[in-house]
């Protein structure tokens, strides 16, 4: 069984924060640029300190991913002590992580190579894929079989976000101009989906009554779930989760569907008062029809 190291950056968040110092994990932190001032985004600002600056701004926090040279970096730390890394990454339609950590990568093709993947998600949706990860290389004989399982994991990550204000869906241009002054006039707010690693508006809703209906269709999508966490702006359980945490038990009596606070990435990109489920679909199993 080779010995394998999982690296991804900040954007990815775990609904425990302990499950970090239990695997084979190195997060590089993002920097995040609030009200003038910069923060290693894990390192020098926790999520709940993240979303109290946050909320205050008018203005996006700009988020800059680790640069090639960071990435170079780790990487030639972990290889003198392993024998493949696998570095998982916030969905390149949205940051340049990927990018960065590709072009670090091509220097490792030898004694330790190092596999590049896009989630295509980002905060718990690439923190899934992470766990999809750690369990892969615990399980899996060879890097290439490794690698096969966590692509196949993309497909089944899926997510959902209620958005009240749409200042930084704006600023971020996932809302347009005409867009965002059309919601306002009618009073309705977005609902987001994440396709083809782009965050996009899905569709609206008038009030918090129908996100948290539409929040709970959205799982009951799936009949096989093997994750999945509600994500929050607040770090006690609000009002719109515990709603949706409630109808969920009952429609799933069998999953548990922790509570989290985003992450400040996250926050930059959508706002500090969201609120959102992701799913992770369980793999399907083939069966030969064959007789």
């Amino acid at each position: 069984m080779p010995n394998v190291q999982i690296v991804t950056d900040s954007c990815a968040h775990f609904t425990t924060p302990h499950f970090l110092h239990q695997q084979p994990i190195t997060v590089v932190p993002n920097k995040i640029s609030i009200a003038g001032k910069t923060y290693r985004e894990g390192v020098d600002l926790t999520p709940d300190e993240a979303m109290r600056l946050i909320a205050y701004q008018p203005y996006a926090p700009l988020v800059t991913t680790p640069t090639e040279a960071e990435y170079t970096e780790v990487y030639q730390r972990l290889s003198r002590s392993c024998d493949a890394i696998i570095s998982i990454h916030g969905s390149r339609e949205m940051f340049s992580s990927y990018d960065q950590a590709l072009a670090a990568s091509r220097q490792f093709s030898g004694h330790c190579p190092v596999m590049v993947i896009d989630s295509q998600s980002m905060c718990a949706g690439q923190g899934m894929l992470v766990k999809v990860a750690v369990k892969a290389v615990e399980q899996e004989a060879s890097l290439d079989d490794m690698v096969t399982r966590i692509r196949g994991a993309i497909e089944r990550i899926y997510s959902a976000y209620y958005v009240e204000g749409v200042t930084y869906l704006l600023q971020n241009k996932i809302m347009s101009a005409s867009h965002t002054i059309l919601g306002a006039m009618l009073g309705v707010k977005p609902f987001l989906g994440i396709e083809h690693g782009r965050l996009i508006v899905t569709e609206k809703v008038r009030t918090r009554a129908q996100a948290v209906d539409r929040l709970v269709e959205f799982v009951l999508e799936f009949t096989d779930i093997e994750d999945a966490v509600i994500l929050q702006h607040k770090s006690y359980m609000s009002e719109q989760t515990r709603m949706v945490q409630d109808r969920l038990s009952v429609e799933f009596p069998t999953q548990y569907f922790p509570y989290a606070l985003y992450g400040p990435t996250m926050a930059a990109m959508i706002g500090a008062d969201a609120t959102g489920v992701v799913v992770l679909e369980k793999e399907t199993e083939d069966f030969d029809d064959e007789f």
